[in-house]
């Protein structure tokens, strides 16, 4: 069901995207004359220039500017479908679908509101985006919930299926931008300027060999591919977001900022992995002349986890960790260097101010997941059914619409 859910999520990194695209749009001559007509809904040029920059910000796919003229169309026959129905939203609502979009963002509303402003873009044009949405919802809801039913077999056939998903496995490159104590803002800008400009494997590779401080840099990044389960799961759903030769946001490490192209993905299916939980050890020595040395006496002598404890003897206690964490709560900087790693490999990437960690990876394994709950399976697929049925009802509404356009 189209709502506010079903709109594009903006990014955690909004700041940086209003800062990257001008406006590019209607010329300012005739703002405010029509760009399109719905039934006797005029869409002016002004409003067509805002969803653009709108767009843009959040990043959307496509061509833009059709995007844009197609969205706002569609709003005006949502909107008058709901005045025909007699459907209204009140200001708490519009109010909440407001929050609930910035929250995305990890922003408040007010937070959101500035920030899209700073690139151009009135508030009440996120308003209406958002009240849009949400009359859109109320109409589905009252037209349809009362005759959407799931059945019993419905629910249990869609919870067998849950047992088989699609394995996907991911070819990424890194850039890690080091960030000294004091500094974080100066990387984190250069980041942002790297991931708004890089457009190719090749400026990526050359990017890496100019700023990253990554064991990675020497291959121009490269990481091998991974399963995707590896991965931390916010690297994970960045990783998934991404079109082949695609650059990331800035993501924030611990002592840094990471970027993040993809290079290739694929799929195949197998039994669902479910959650992953690691089994790791760090022992964290000096950042001296002599740790290479070490680190190798440590490698050439452990096949196991266990192994490594006769090596340390003697070193204090907070010197010796040893952690069993699902992949969510694993530190993202000591998570992509467990997603590299098969059980029993170790790591010497990691530095800890004056310190450095040889890292190990005891064990891998797939955590056990809770049984489906049936009650959310019957709301996923009603609203599911919910979303097949508002999409055939804008597209009779969009046939059937008086609609002229330049």
């Amino acid at each position: 069901m189209p709502n506010t859910d079903s709109l594009p999520r903006p990014r955690a990194l909004l700041l940086a995207l209003a800062l990257a695209w001008p406006a590019a749009a209607p010329a300012q001559e005739g703002l405010f004359a029509p760009r399109a007509i719905v039934n006797d809904s005029v869409v002016t040029n002004f409003e067509l220039q805002q969803r653009i920059l709108f767009l843009r910000l959040l990043r959307a796919p496509g061509d833009i500017e059709a995007e844009a003229l197609d969205g706002l169309i569609d709003d005006r026959l949502r909107v008058q479908e709901a005045a025909r129905l007699g459907v209204e939203a009140t200001p708490e609502q519009i109010d909440t679908g407001m929050e609930e979009f910035a929250g995305r963002a990890n922003l408040t509303t007010a937070q959101f509101v500035t920030e899209i402003g700073r690139a151009g873009v009135e508030v009440q044009t996120f308003r209406d985006f958002v009240e849009a949405g949400v009359l859109w919802r109320e109409v589905i809801r009252a037209r349809f919930a009362p005759r959407t039913r799931v059945t019993d077999a419905q629910v249990d056939r869609a919870i067998t299926g849950q047992g088989r998903v699609a394995a996907v496995t991911v070819a990424l490159s890194e850039l890690i931008i080091p960030a000294e104590p004091g500094r974080e803002a100066e990387a984190l800008a250069l980041a942002q300027r790297l991931s708004g400009s890089i457009a190719t494997e090749a400026a990526f590779a050359e990017a890496v060999r100019a700023y990253s401080a990554a064991p990675s840099a020497e291959r121009g990044g490269r990481i091998d591919a991974v399963p995707l389960e590896n991965l931390p799961p916010a690297i994970a759903q960045i990783a998934l977001a991404l079109g082949p030769g695609q650059v990331s946001d800035p993501v924030q490490i611990p002592g840094g900022v990471a970027l993040f192209q993809l290079r290739g993905i694929t799929e195949s299916l197998g039994a669902e992995p479910g959650a992953t939980e690691v089994d790791y050890l760090q022992v964290i020595l000096p950042d001296d002349a002599a740790f290479a040395a070490e680190a190798a006496r440590l490698r050439d002598g452990a096949d196991v986890c266990d192994d490594l404890y006769p090596l340390v003897r003697g070193l204090p206690a907070g010197q010796v960790l040893r952690q069993t964490q699902t992949m969510a709560a694993v530190p993202a900087d000591i998570g992509l260097e467990l997603a590299r790693l098969d059980a029993g490999e170790s790591s010497t990437a990691l530095a800890r101010g004056g310190s450095r960690v040889f890292l190990m990876l005891c064990a891998r394994r797939p955590q056990s997941g809770t049984p489906p709950d049936p009650e959310a399976v019957r709301d996923e697929l009603a609203n599911q059914q919910l979303g097949a049925r508002a999409e055939a009802y804008l597209a009779d509404l969009r046939a059937n619409a008086i609609l002229v356009t330049p």
